[in-house]
């Protein structure tokens, strides 16, 4: 009795055995029968950098617009496209209408000239445009008072305003 079921056990153990191997052959037919895809070629392209124009505004002088790029390249399929763009309305359009500066306090006003200056310095270009590093701006000063000349006699505190005598 001992025997026979020594017996059963090598059967199923030599049945478990095949049944192993027959799937690893039937896994390694699968995989040799798959095609390898060849690895995608980089295409090496002989095109240009993209040359951007100026935003141009779509109406008035800032607001939405669009602006145009062109490339070169003899193998190119797109050498000029469009696209959108956005000069913003605080900027100063004097220096160019994509370009932003910091501005420094007001100089005092230069009598000479009735003028007051600033300089600004670059702080953003958009679009990669082609801003000067520096710019000086002038206003007219505007009213240029005098300074009164106190009255004899009369007290006045740091503002001018008239004072009591003994306060």
């Amino acid at each position: 009795m001992l025997s026979q079921q020594y017996q059963q056990q090598r059967r199923k153990f030599a049945a478990a055995f095949l049944a192993f191997i027959f799937i690893l052959a039937a896994v390694d037919t699968a995989e040799a029968g798959k095609k390898e895809k060849p690895e995608k070629k980089v295409k090496k392209s002989d095109c240009g950098e993209w040359q951007w124009s100026v935003c141009v505004p779509t109406s008035g002088d800032c607001g939405l617009g669009t602006r145009e790029g062109t490339r070169t390249g003899a193998e190119c399929k797109q050498t000029m496209k469009t696209q959108r763009c956005k000069i913003p309305c605080n900027w100063k359009k004097q220096f160019g209408a994509e370009c932003k500066y910091q501005f420094q306090a007001w100089g005092e006003c230069d009598l000479n000239t009735a003028l007051k200056t600033r300089t600004g310095s670059l702080k953003r270009a958009l679009h990669n445009a082609d801003c000067q590093k520096t710019v000086t701006i002038s206003k007219p000063c505007g009213k240029v008072t005098k300074p009164k000349p106190q009255e004899k006699g009369k007290w006045r505190d740091r503002r001018g305003k008239r004072l009591k005598r003994w306060q």
